[in-house]
């Protein structure tokens, strides 16, 4: 006897199913991305889901190519991965067209990004990103632009700028640090990045371990490694050593700072420990945290990484860019109650009273060509049942269609949210539907 397995109706972990009520949202979400980075001069750009696995050893980073890439061989034999950025992507494409592009470019993107790691709050194996570049531009003002994107986007979803930091640091100043100020080698300074980066995801016990086990004698001996949690607790840059203070990243950090609080952006600070874990960043990053401490945590960031379209054989393009992640970025909304009330793209169920389809035809078309979403019940169910599925669905009004109404051309149309009923004329009813859709 054959036994049949029923099928698991669950998507892949890591990933989400898309009903409906969640796709108004996620299209809520890029509707507004895409109005606020527009103004700004962005145009959007896509690309394939595969890429060559090679683009991604280059430089994103060792963590993300060997334990987080969905990679595999193709029927050519050629290693390939799903995409976990969207970064590699676009300097690819920009490296592609180097000589023929007009500069400065501004590009943006929505993809669906793929990583294999452990899914939890704020974090899946598949998730949507907003990306953001600008190319071309050298000085400061890039930087000073794209944060005002980031924060222009939040502020576009309701939230005060007490709800949410922005955290700045330079990948030269850290350099300098480690390798100028301490004097390590740089497969210590490389390896000493990496444990910054992610010194907020272990305890302060196993920071000082791995520390300890990085340095040699002599370096520990030196007190090298009291000296560095000294200096990275720094969350001002007065308080930087004067040495480091001196350094021309400082005067570049303050400055940009300073175009932001002109800008109104003041929630804006230094942070030694922010790292960004991509090897291609080249100078100064930043990263956007959440404030509430139900939610402390990063959300998205970005910086500059000018040396990336020079790997692909071409003249380099200084560069300046940030990822938004769909999925933190829905924790900030839920977080600080900034979640919207979406109705359906439904503005009206026509319930038929009767067999009357066929006559009601030319009258549905009209409504549709006065620009009303339409959805017809023609299930020939009692209207009681009908009007049942219209208010689960969350639709907000009923259009009553039977022989009397076609013959007078005059129809009931009834608020499902307060009951009230009202004969109208078709173009009367439209009227009341579009007011109510503004």
């Amino acid at each position: 006897m054959l036994i049949i397995m029923a099928l698991s109706t669950q998507p892949y972990k890591g990933a989400r199913d898309f009903y409906p009520e969640d796709k108004r949202f996620q299209k809520y979400l890029f509707n507004t991305m895409r109005k606020v980075v527009e103004k700004y001069g962005y145009e959007e750009y896509d690309a394939p889901l595969i890429e060559p696995l090679e683009l991604y050893r280059a430089k994103t980073g060792d963590e993300i190519v060997n334990e987080q890439t969905y990679s595999f061989r193709d029927r050519g034999d050629r290693e390939v991965a799903i995409r976990p950025e969207m970064t590699p992507t676009v300097s690819r494409m920009v490296a592609a067209k180097r000589q023929e592009l007009p500069y400065p470019l501004r590009w943006y993107s929505i993809p669906n990004l793929w990583r294999y790691e452990r899914p939890q709050r704020g974090r899946l194996r598949e998730h949507w990103q907003l990306n953001v570049d600008l190319f071309g531009v050298a000085g400061l003002s890039a930087e000073h632009e794209i944060i005002q994107v980031a924060d222009a986007i939040m502020q576009s979803y309701g939230a005060k700028r007490s709800q949410y930091s922005i955290r700045l640091n330079s990948r030269k100043l850290t350099d300098s640090f480690l390798l100028e100020y301490l004097q390590l080698n740089n497969v210590q300074a490389h390896t000493f990045s990496k444990l910054i980066d992610r010194m907020h995801k272990i305890t302060h016990a196993e920071f000082v371990a791995q520390t300890d086990a990085i340095l040699t004698p002599s370096q520990r001996e030196a007190g090298i490694g009291e000296h560095l949690l000294e200096v990275i607790k720094s969350d001002d840059l007065q308080e930087l050593p004067e040495k480091l203070y001196m350094h021309p990243s400082v005067q570049e950090l303050r400055q940009l700072i300073d175009m932001l609080h002109k800008s109104n952006i003041k929630n804006v600070s230094f942070d030694f420990t922010l790292m960004r874990g991509f090897d291609y960043y080249t100078d100064i990053v930043f990263e956007v945290f959440d404030t509430n401490p139900e939610n402390n945590r990063s959300m998205f960031g970005g910086g500059r990484y000018d040396g990336l379209i020079g790997l692909f054989g071409v003249e380099p393009v200084p560069t300046v860019g940030f990822g938004m992640g769909d999925v933190t970025l829905a924790n900030f909304l839920e977080t600080h109650d900034l979640l919207p009330k979406l109705s359906p793209e439904v503005d009206a169920s026509v319930i038929l009273i009767g067999d009357v389809y066929n006559f009601a035809m030319p009258m549905l078309a009209d409504l549709r060509h006065m620009g009303l979403n339409i959805a017809v019940d023609t299930t020939n169910r009692k209207p009681a049942s009908q009007l049942k599925s219209a208010v689960k669905k969350g639709i907000r009004y009923a259009i009553f269609v039977g022989e009397k109404e076609l013959a007078d051309e005059r129809y009931t149309l009834r608020n499902l949210d307060t009951g009230k009923e009202e004969r109208h004329s078709l173009q009367r009813i439209v009227t009341i539907v579009k007011d109510y859709r503004r």
